[in-house]
């Protein structure tokens, strides 16, 4: 392998955490924990002519404000570059590189956009600058569109050429497979890069395997500080320094680099942290846009397995994956619901017709909270003795199992239990377990069954959700039983 340098962009990719807003002086220090720390590239922030200067942010509006802020500072032999999303920054914003602090500039772009962005970059490269093109979401080329881009990036030469995986989803095979593509196709000048994001945890062992690859050309690895970055963060910075250094030769200073997480980064990851985690997890096992897991996970209606089975669905439609389409995801959802309305309304129809004509105990988590409801017929009687546990009626228990304080020689062989959510119904799985036909379930459409289990009454917890959680509702789980109850004709 030829040189390898290591690029961190804490101070680009990690303001998506906090909107770029790191304070000046942790600006300048981040900056020098980095240099001092002999980091080879270390990347200062967007240039981006949308938004204004704010001398503590790192998002400016073009070259000469990163002056302002960090060219007070001695980057000694690091070389200091900028991001343009391209689209977002004219060229009139960026001044001759021999006049800037920065000695580089990266520009990103969806591959739609590939022709354009590179004849883009082209331009920045005749002002003197170091350019490196940016293949955003390298997962969505395929081998025609990756040639294609090649030759773009061939014809005018860049300092590098980044496989960008925006969203996490690189597994070794799809890395190794795009890396000697590239390896093959770019010219030998042409350095090869790596930026990763860890929604399946992948990105430091992606590094480690990238750096395996057997090429005599020049590579360069993005990192962040603690991992810091948009979505579930990328390849920690602490962790690649101690490999480097360990395998590669390396002398990075990786005790600065701590410096800057616990005096500079850490008060932000706690109070808004960033990593690993089921929500982006979600997104990249179904290789679709983040955004698409937020729209359904606000629904706060549909438990993890229907989110899944709704995601699923985008891959019949490859070209909406991963560009968010809220219309699209929101006529998916709405396709599901229909299912879930139905379920529903079958099981009205169920549960009224099995509990024709009785009268119901409604029995709550403690022996005296029981609560009468009376079957839609005259002359009902019910009686309720917890000392000689002896109850006439249905008995319809809530989040609990009736039958451990009921007698035996009760005569009623029908047993409900009422689940009203997830919670309730892993606590229960012990109980449950070997329930016997006689035990009818009655739950909410976001409890999802454990393998072989079944429910024998699912209802639309949308209908709900404009009382659980409200202090009118008293009880939510019996508030909701209540209503179930009520429409079923019961008299509450």
């Amino acid at each position: 392998m030829g040189r390898i340098q290591l690029l961190d962009c804490t101070l680009r990719d990690g303001g998506y955490v906090n909107d770029w807003n790191f304070g000046h002086n942790n600006l300048i220090s981040i900056f020098e924990r980095l240099v001092n720390a002999r980091i080879d590239i270390v990347e200062v922030g967007f240039i981006d002519d949308r938004r204004e200067f704010d001398i503590n942010r790192s998002i400016l509006p073009d070259t000469r404000s990163f002056e302002e802020v960090y060219g007070k500072c001695n980057h000694k032999d690091t070389m200091v570059v900028g991001m343009i999303d391209y689209g977002t920054c004219s060229l009139s914003n960026l001044q001759p590189c021999n006049e800037s602090i920065l000695d580089g500039i990266r520009v990103i772009f969806k591959k739609d956009k590939r022709k354009e962005a590179v004849e883009y970059c082209a331009k920045v490269k005749a002002l003197g600058y170091k350019v490196f093109v940016q293949l955003v979401s390298i997962t969505s080329y395929n081998d025609e569109e990756l040639q294609d881009l090649i030759k773009l990036a061939n014809d005018i030469e860049p300092y590098a050429v980044s496989m960008v995986d925006t969203y996490g989803l690189l597994q070794k095979d799809s890395l190794l497979h795009y890396f000697h593509m590239l390896d093959e196709g770019l010219k030998e000048n042409i350095s090869l890069g790596y930026h990763s994001h860890n929604n399946f945890q992948r990105a430091f062992a992606n590094c480690q395997e990238m750096l395996l690859c057997n090429t005599k050309r020049d590579v360069l690895v993005d990192a962040t500080v603690y991992g810091m970055g948009k979505s579930a963060g990328n390849c920690p910075i602490e962790l690649l320094t101690m490999h480097l250094n360990d395998y590669y030769n390396k002398n990075y200073d990786i005790s600065q680099i701590l410096e800057a997480l616990n005096c500079n980064i850490m008060d932000i990851y706690k109070t808004k942290p960033w990593g690993y985690n089921m929500f982006f997890y979600m997104a990249a096992f179904n290789s679709c846009h983040p955004s698409y897991v937020s729209y359904l996970m606000d629904k706060e209606n549909l438990s993890v397995r229907q989110i899944n089975e709704i995601l699923s669905e985008l891959a019949k439609s490859e070209d909406k994956q991963l560009m968010y389409d809220e219309q699209f995801i929101k006529q998916l959802y709405d396709n599901y619901k229909k299912t879930i309305t139905d379920i529903s309304d079958k099981s009205y129809n169920n549960l009224k017709k099995d509990l024709y004509n009785q009268n119901i105990i409604v029995k709550g988590a403690g022996v005296n909270q029981s609560i009468i409801v009376k079957s839609d017929v005259d002359d009902s009687r019910v009686t309720v003795s917890d000392n000689n546990r002896t109850y006439k009626g249905t008995v319809i228990s809530v989040n609990s199992r009736a039958d451990k304080g009921i007698d035996d020689k009760s005569d009623q062989p029908d047993e409900y239990v009422f689940i009203s959510d997830s919670k309730s119904y892993v606590n229960l799985a012990a109980q449950l377990s070997d329930r016997p036909d006689t035990v009818k379930i009655i739950t909410l459409s976001d409890v999802t069954p454990n393998n072989g289990d079944h429910f024998d009454y699912v209802f639309d917890k949308e209908e709900f959700k404009n009382v659980i959680g409200s202090d009118e509702a008293g009880d939510n789980s019996l508030y909701i039983l209540k209503s179930i109850l009520g429409k079923c004709g019961f008299i509450i």
